[in-house]
This record gives C-alpha cells, structure tokens and sequence, in this order.
C-alpha cells in the first residue's frame, strides 16, 4: 500500500516505474513528478501532493486536472474515493437529429454543446443508427472549440461521416435506413441554415 511519504521518494519511484506500464500521459507526468523529486523541488512536490496518495491517482488527477484548464476549470475538488470532480459546463444545449416519432423515446441522434468557464466550447455527440449506438458526453478531454457555433458544426460533421459509413448495411435492424436517412437530412438542413447566417 502506497502512502504519502514512500511514494515521493526518488528509490520508491525507480521500483514503481519498473513495475509499472504508463500511457503517454502518465508516463510524461511521472517524469515531471521523478525529476522534481531528484531535483528537490520542494514547491512542484507538495504541487503533486494535492492530487493524492497514490502514484496512479497522482497522474490520473494532474492530468484530468490540466485536460480541465484549456476550458477554464481549476478548481481542485475531489470525490469520496479521491478522483477530481468532473466539472459542470455551461450553458449546455442539446440538439435531436433524426427522430422519426416524436413520441416515442430513443432511436435519435444528439448532438450536445457546452462552454467552459472561459469560453470554450466542446461537444458531446450520442449517435443512433437504429438498434446500434455510441455515446460520449461533454468532457474535458474533448476537443476544445472557440465557440459555440465551431463546436456545433464539427460535431454535425463527425455524425455525418459516422451515419455515411453505414448507409446502405445490409443489418437493417441495427443500421435503420430510415433513421439514418433522416439524420442526414437534419444534418443537411443544420449546415444550410449555418451557411445562410455566415452571409450576415
């Protein structure tokens, strides 16, 4: 079991990287947390020490931390297991394309925009083809777009080409045709509108 005092200690960080597999991230972030504590930067050590007791947890939060800052998030707040609180962004709105019945409940696509505290925007894209999907929410480790409009309309682009891919899927049940037919005019009609506003 790691505890605060072993795991900032240069010894300690030599048998953990040797036993450890890192990702790009926390292979770059274990470098700057080993080399501040050979280097003896006492400032950057207790810096890395606000984001847990653990090594994993340490790169994990720093870099949800930094993912956070491009859309203005720096507030430093934990959960109950001790993972940086997913930050709230604003002024979200959600737009539905392809919904064939409007009464009835799922088999659309959405497309959700929302801005970071500094103005940044980013999208969340929950795709429908029928009976298959996917879903990603909005999150900081989204691509980052300077407004709300730039977001939006890469995300019309992204659901466009994922509905191409699979026009014309012989699996009617999960690739509904008419679904996707439908999506693709939203789609078109969005762009078109988008279009008209820039000649103003």
């Amino acid at each position: 079991m790691e505890n605060t005092l072993e795991i900032f200690d240069k010894n300690y960080l030599v048998v953990y990287e040797l036993e450890n597999n890192f990702c790009a991230h926390e292979r770059e972030t274990f470098s700057e947390l080993q080399s501040a504590v050979v280097g003896r930067d006492e400032q950057k050590v207790e810096w890395f020490k606000n984001f847990g007791s653990k090594i994993h947890q340490i790169l994990f939060n720093v870099h949800a931390y930094r993912k956070g800052l491009v859309f203005g998030f720096d507030e430093i707040v934990f959960g109950k297991y001790g993972w940086l609180e997913r930050p709230v962004f604003l002024d979200q709105e959600e737009t539905e394309l392809g919904r064939l019945d409007k009464t009835r409940w799922g088999n659309h696509s959405t497309i959700t925009v929302g801005r970071g505290l500094n103005d940044v925007w980013c999208y969340g894209l929950g795709i429908s083809w029928g009976m298959a999907g996917s879903s990603s929410g909005l999150s900081v480790y989204n691509k980052a777009y300077p407004s709300k409009q730039a977001a939006f309309n890469a995300a019309l682009e992204m659901l466009k080409i994922r509905m191409e891919e699979k026009v014309g899927d012989g699996d009617t049940t999960n690739y509904n045709q008419k679904i996707m037919r439908a999506t693709l005019k939203d789609i078109e009609r969005y762009r078109v509108a988008a279009l008209q506003l820039s000649f103003f």
